[in-house]
């Protein structure tokens, strides 16, 4: 599963036309929903949605009624735009938290599920608290998980690592020393998909989290591009130059794409020592270089500490989870409340989302792990999301999408050496 089949798309968002699938486990198209049913709007994609509806035949079973509408991944932004707040309008939709979810709450076209989870206290207590605060802004919730985790991760190649005496790096400083390592023996460190700038992105946060703590970019998100003038992300993004310069990403990462035969690939030939991917990168190497995976030779750690920063060394970015949220004005709200409160945290639906490669976003699943498809990498990332106080969504969906594509730009100026850390900053808190 690639990222950018899984987040929502910001740069090429067309007036696309919608487009619906019909599958035999029951999913409805556009205009074939159920009379007076609970309707639900979510992403086409024929693993989750055979779970979506499994929660829909147990919904059925307890006396509700829903039904499930799916839509390619481009125009289902656009889609959902439009029919918020009028009659044709989903009760539950699903959506990507943060940024994405904000514009709509902001709007009062979303439901507040604070009392009803509240209420609900096992619903509420069944979902690991970083994840649940994916959908939550303010001190509100609004929206409930509704799949599985995608922390990004530190990979790299055992086999690399053990011929250079190297170990996997914890902290800044062993990253660096791992750096000047790898340059000396002819090996790019890090491999870099520098054609795709949310590539880049995933250093930038992480630096900054590490350094600065997540309450900055927090401040980015609710207050606007002013919160980018803390004098912290000036700091955070001048070590992500030195890091830069000191050439961990080798010469030639801005020709580099994340496709079959770009970074993924540097890594698994042994050509490059790491790669900070998200966590579908196991499934990218299973299904480009099998034997690399299959061999032991792919390791994973979490993002290096940095000393004397504020940021928690637990804390992660990524993609948090999709969510379900409810509309404001359903017709059906009540329904929709006791649906996200019944069926999301259900041993039969979790256990349907380990089956099917995710890693569920509920507490105890330790067990349900075992029976992954690949359970130690699936218990590692739980464990990791299980410990961490803070689950930071990509920047690129956490900000308004024109305010994130301007990023994204201005930070691939910054990679190549076209601005500096203050130029990035100065641009971007300009917005």
């Amino acid at each position: 599963m690639s990222r950018r089949s899984w987040v929502r798309p910001l740069i090429a968002m067309g007036l696309v036309a919608v487009t619906a699938v019909v599958s035999a486990c029951g999913t409805s198209g556009p205009g074939e929903t159920n009379a007076g049913a609970l309707k639900i709007w979510a992403l086409e994609d024929p693993v989750l949605n055979k779970i979506e509806n499994l929660s829909i035949d147990s919904f059925k079973a307890a006396g509700g009624n829903a039904s499930l509408e799916t839509f390619g991944n481009d125009p289902y932004k656009q889609r959902l735009r439009v029919a918020i707040g009028s009659p044709q309008a989903p009760d539950l939709f699903f959506n990507w938290g943060g940024g994405n979810l904000k514009e709509y709450v902001d709007a009062g076209k979303v439901a507040d599920l604070t009392s009803v989870l509240e209420e609900n206290k096992a619903a509420k207590d069944a979902f690991i608290p970083s994840v649940l605060n994916g959908a939550k802004l303010g001190d509100k919730y609004y929206g409930v998980p509704m799949r599985g985790m995608q922390p990004v991760l530190l990979f790299f190649n055992k086999k690399v690592f053990s011929e250079a005496g190297a170990k996997p790096p914890t902290t800044w400083d062993e990253l660096l020393t791992a750096v000047d390592t790898f340059k000396a023996k002819g090996i790019t460190p890090i491999a870099l998909a520098g054609t795709q700038a949310w590539t880049e992105l995933m250093w930038a946060e992480y630096v900054l989290d590490r350094w600065a703590g997540h309450e900055v970019f927090q401040n980015i998100r609710d207050k606007g591009p002013e919160g980018w003038k803390d004098p912290a992300v000036v700091e955070a993004m001048t070590k992500l130059k030195d890091l830069i310069d000191r050439g961990a990403f080798g010469s030639s990462f801005a020709s580099v794409g994340y496709d079959a035969g770009g970074a993924s690939t540097i890594l698994a030939q042994g050509k490059a020592a790491m790669h900070l991917m998200g966590t579908w990168e196991y499934t990218n190497q299973l299904d480009q270089s099998p034997d690399f995976v299959k061999n032991g030779d792919l390791g994973w750690v979490a993002f290096p500490s940095i000393p004397g920063g504020k940021g928690d060394a637990g804390n992660l970015v990524g993609n948090v989870s999709n969510f379900y949220s409810a509309t404001q004005d359903s017709k059906s709200l009540d329904a929709a409340k006791k649906f996200v409160t019944t069926e999301l945290h259900k041993d039969s639906y979790i256990e349907a989302l380990v089956a099917a490669g995710d890693v569920p976003p509920v507490v105890g699943a330790e067990e349900k792990l075992k029976k992954s498809p690949n359970p130690e990498y699936a218990s590692f990332i739980y464990e990791l999301v299980l410990d961490s106080k803070n689950f930071q969504l990509s920047w690129d969906q956490d900000l308004p999408a024109d305010d994130a594509t301007f990023m994204l730009t201005q930070l691939q100026e910054f990679f190549l050496g076209k601005v500096s850390p203050q130029q990035f900053v100065d641009a971007v808190a300009a917005r």
